[in-house]
């Protein structure tokens, strides 16, 4: 196995919706290809063009694959670009017919043209590519192709590995049986060992501000999604729905901010029923921000960036979690679970149907829980065991292409069955499992790897097949 060491912020990515490979990770790659022109000299560029293979062309007008290689040829930020400029810059530049590469230099750029969907041609190493092409006033031509591999993360063709995987980490792991052997061997819980690991990287201090700003933009996006109504973009009419159920579970109880929104979720109960609406109701929130090219945060995927949200709203609010040493402590120990899917499976829908985003989700939110209500190590891993188990198969088949049916109920499914797995495994000997972690996380990649390619985010199968819809061609 190709070492990889993953941080805690390689599994939370600060971005913009809706598809963490198809949106994020693109525009990361276009990033990195304008950087390369840099050094070439930007001032010479003459014209650009962008290629899309296999699933970035299938699903690409559903996802803002386009959308994201434009942005970041022109040199914005998906961390800090304003989301409400989105459409008005993609207007701009398709009426202009003109981009302002890397915010340096104007060039002639028709978005209908000079982006390529190849919708019959994939190449070998991954579903998810897209080719680069640049010539400069003297004739040179340049061409990069990356793949973007799932979660945000971005190969360019021929690259080996990173400067992350120079570092040496005090607890290297590869797989659940390293975690759990490094929690005995030194008697840490997983969130502390995660701890230990990314001081490799930066100090504690600057390690808790992350996760905090991570738990900020999840916070700020579950709260922003309950208060929206309307219709999602893209063509399929679908209601949002998080706004009016939290209208409706709050039954005019007042409330001004997110601490006083808290208080008054708090002073409905602990019915079952209001709880479960709840969970609902904050997964809801986030993938219907995700499915409007809002700011979200990649948890493991933005198909998927409703589930740890969910689960850990869950927390706050119906089991005392407000306090920020627990939320850093749920955000490292949820990191630590998709790192080893990561490692051993994928998590790219491309490569694995959605039991590769949901499942994984799910089972990363299921381990948080799991430790911050006291379990210990063999229990949380039990509880990742559990929710990826039942989400084994789960084929990923966007309806129109777009993250919306059924990707935004999937979350709502994916944080109930995490609080389950949590339950069963807290009140559960770990001794009488008869499956581990690491069985199911080989079992999800032999799964991927016998799944046909029309379940993994092509649109080509599944719900995306037997919905009758007609969508608007831009």
């Amino acid at each position: 196995m190709k070492k990889e060491n993953i941080s805690v912020f390689d599994i939370f990515k600060i971005g913009v919706g809706p598809s963490s490979s198809h949106t994020l990770g693109p525009w990361r790659a276009a990033e990195r290809f304008v950087n390369t022109i840099r050094q070439k000299g930007i001032a010479h560029v003459k014209s650009v063009r962008v290629l899309l293979y296999g699933s970035l062309a299938k699903t690409g007008k559903g996802h803002g694959t386009d959308v994201a290689v434009i942005l970041g040829l022109n040199g914005e930020d998906p961390v800090t670009f304003d989301v409400n400029q989105i459409g008005p810059r993609i207007m701009e530049i398709g009426g202009k017919k003109k981009m302002m590469l890397g915010l340096e230099k104007e060039i002639d750029f028709d978005p209908a043209v000079d982006v390529v969907f190849l919708m019959n041609e994939s190449l070998p190493y991954h579903p998810n590519a897209v080719t680069f092409l640049c010539s400069f006033d003297d004739g040179e031509e340049i061409a990069e192709t990356y793949y973007s591999i799932g979660g945000g993360f971005v190969v360019k063709e021929g690259e080996e590995g990173g400067a992350s995987n120079n570092i040496e980490l005090p607890f290297p792991i590869d797989n659940a049986k390293d975690l759990l052997h490094w929690c005995r061997k030194t008697g840490l819980s997983i969130s502390e060992v995660v701890m230990e690991n990314e001081h490799a990287w930066r100090s504690e201090a600057a390690t808790k501000a992350g996760v905090l700003k991570i738990w900020e933009v999840m916070r700020d996006c579950t709260y922003r999604g309950c208060h929206i109504s309307g219709e999602l973009p893209g063509g399929l009419h679908v209601t949002r729905r998080a706004a009016g159920l939290n209208k409706k579970l709050l039954q005019g109880r007042a409330y001004s901010n997110y601490k006083e929104w808290i208080d008054a979720i708090r002073s409905g109960g602990q019915g079952f029923q209001y709880t479960l609406d709840w969970v609902s109701c904050f997964a809801l929130a986030v993938n219907e921000e995700n499915a409007s090219f809002s700011r979200v945060v990649t948890a493991p995927t933005n198909g998927a960036a409703g589930v740890v949200p969910a689960v850990l709203q869950y927390y706050i609010a119906f089991c005392d979690g407000y306090d920020d040493e627990k939320i850093i402590q749920f955000l490292l120990t949820a990191s630590e679970i998709g790192s080893i899917f990561k490692k051993g499976a994928t998590l790219s829908a491309a490569m694995g149907g959605c039991q590769a985003e949901i499942g994984v989700s799910s089972s990363m939110a299921a381990a948080a829980l799991t430790e911050c209500l006291g379990g210990n190590v063999r229990q949380c891993l039990m509880a990742a065991e559990i929710a990826m188990e039942h989400h084994l198969g789960l084929t990923c088949d966007p309806v129109g292409g777009l993250v919306q049916v059924p990707c935004i109920e999937r979350n709502t499914m994916g944080a109930i069955k995490a609080i389950t797995a949590s339950q069963l495994a807290l009140q559960s000997n770990p001794d009488n499992a008869r499956v581990s972690l690491d069985n199911v996380v080989n079992t999800m990649w032999a799964t991927a790897l016998d799944m046909n390619h029309k379940y993994k985010e092509t649109a080509e199968g599944g719900l995306a097949m037997h919905i009758p819809i007609s969508l608007p061609e831009c």
